[in-house]
């Protein structure tokens, strides 16, 4: 009888044991992960909703239509009028595939998904009514997202155009790209994830790529905020540090040069001696409040740009004053410090998603501008600017001019891991502002491998945005 009582006390131990197991996973899934299921793009659950929804339509600033969806036998199609285009940025929304970026992102907004939505829906559905989604409208210009695409043509890489007193993304192109149709999803999907060119992942927003000579604009800023503005430097072409050689672009040596004339030219030589002189405790602290690794919060995810430095050797300090070594960078990322240079050393939160607006008129939400982070003081990114001036007046960047408009910007060749072992796969980079004394557009442009000079290959696209932008 004893063995037997002892053993119905283990039993019940363990049944409460289990009970109390559910309760506390049923609480977990409550509190922590119900909003990530329901939101999943592969909860099947949703389509439910998405039949029953009339999806809401996607448009740029000036109201061109995306991509919308059309009610057809009772089963709704996702349309995308302009192909590739936006699929970088809209994504797609597959019953087979699920969603991404914003057709993900925006989902609940887009299928007007709210608060006692199951119990109004009822209502709806005895009444004959088919529910409408809500309409999203971006600060996207479609003109100069046509124009950005064009100009990358099928070379692969990224551009972004964003306003730097704002941060709205005006343009943001990324290549390669794809066709988010339904049909052609279901035709090129095992092609395209198969694919070593990674079309799924948007280049300017989780592309990490080295920065090159473009991060030199920040070195400058800390060069200026050292006290070291009037510094001189002998660039004989080379110099040595730590028993590595390190050499400028093509080799050239550039004689007695300040701060201002070595980032014209891109003096190595010069910004790897700054990199060293500047030290790790003010590198580090300028690459804090420039944002390198904090996450961007945006309308789709943003991949985390790395300055993954603990014990900084002088040779690491020297990689990182050329914009080398070991740092990686997205292009909205390096869109976003020219706009704080160009914004007095505030650089503001980029957002795609100017506002929601129901079906019948009413705008549930409108995106408010707010600060990123302050990168520098109004007089270093004065100085900084100044700079950026004079390497389009009279430096790498002067493919970039533009007759009547001053234009501040950097160029940038970056080493990569191909270009390690084969010629002329380096990275060109552009980055700029303008105009320069009242800044209403910023601009980041990288091609991949691209077998040229950021001077050569990117400032000339730039270029062509500016004008479209400022004309």
């Amino acid at each position: 009888m004893e063995l037997e009582n002892k053993r119905i006390i283990r039993v019940l131990v363990l049944l409460c044991f289990l009970f109390l197991s559910i309760v506390v996973y049923l609480t977990y899934f409550e509190l922590f992960q119900k909003d990530k299921v329901l939101t999943s793009s592969y909860n099947k659950r949703q389509w439910g909703q998405e039949d029953a929804t009339l999806r809401g339509s996607i448009l740029d600033r000036n109201g061109v239509v995306l991509a919308y969806s059309t009610d057809n036998e009772k089963k709704n199609k996702r349309v995308y009028p302009f192909g590739s285009l936006y699929s970088q940025l809209i994504g797609y929304n597959s019953s087979i595939y699920g969603k991404s970026l914003l057709e993900a992102q925006y989902n609940n907004e887009l299928l007007n998904v709210r608060e006692f939505a199951p119990i109004l829906d009822l209502q709806q559905k005895l009444a004959g009514e088919q529910a409408i989604g809500n309409n999203l409208y971006l600060t996207l210009d479609h003109k100069l997202q046509m124009k950005a695409k064009k100009l990358i043509g099928n070379r692969n890489g990224a551009i972004v155009v964003m306003g730097p007193r704002t941060g709205e993304i005006l343009a943001m192109v990324s290549k390669p790209d794809f066709n988010p149709s339904s049909e052609k999803l279901e035709q090129q999907w095992q092609d395209l994830i198969e694919s070593k060119e990674h079309p799924f992942v948007p280049r300017a927003t989780q592309g990490l790529y080295v920065p090159g000579s473009t991060f030199k604009v920040l070195i400058a800023a800390a060069a200026v905020e050292s006290g070291m503005s009037d510094r001189t430097f002998n660039d004989e072409g080379s110099i040595v540090i730590e028993g590595k050689t390190i050499n400028n672009f093509g080799n050239h040596a550039y004689g007695t040069v300040d701060l201002k004339s070595a980032l014209a030219v891109s003096s190595n030589v010069a910004f790897a001696q700054l990199g060293v002189d500047i030290g790790d405790y003010k590198l580090k602290d300028i690459m804090a409040r420039a944002g390198m690794n904090k996450d961007i919060a945006f309308d789709v995810p943003v991949s985390t740009s790395r300055f993954p430095y603990k014990d900084m050797s002088k040779l690491d300090l020297a990689a990182v004053g050329m914009g080398q070594g070991k740092l990686q960078v997205t292009p909205l990322h390096m869109a976003m410090i020219a706009s704080g240079i160009a914004n007095n050393g505030v650089i503001m939160k980029p957002y795609m998603v100017d506002r929601v607006v129901s079906a019948t008129g009413n705008t549930l939400m409108t995106a408010k501008p707010s600060v990123f982070s302050k990168v520098m003081t109004t007089e270093t990114a004065a100085a900084v600017k100044d700079m950026m001036q004079y390497v389009v007046e009279k430096g790498t960047g002067k493919s970039a001019s533009v007759r009547g408009i001053e234009i501040a910007g950097k160029t940038g060749t970056a080493e990569n891991e191909l270009s390690m072992k084969l010629k002329n796969k380096e990275h060109a980079w552009f980055i700029c502002f303008a105009p320069a004394d009242d800044p209403q557009v910023a601009i980041a442009v990288v091609l991949e491998y691209s077998g040229s000079t950021g001077g050569k290959a990117a400032a000339p696209i730039a270029r062509e945005l500016i004008r479209q932008v400022l004309r």
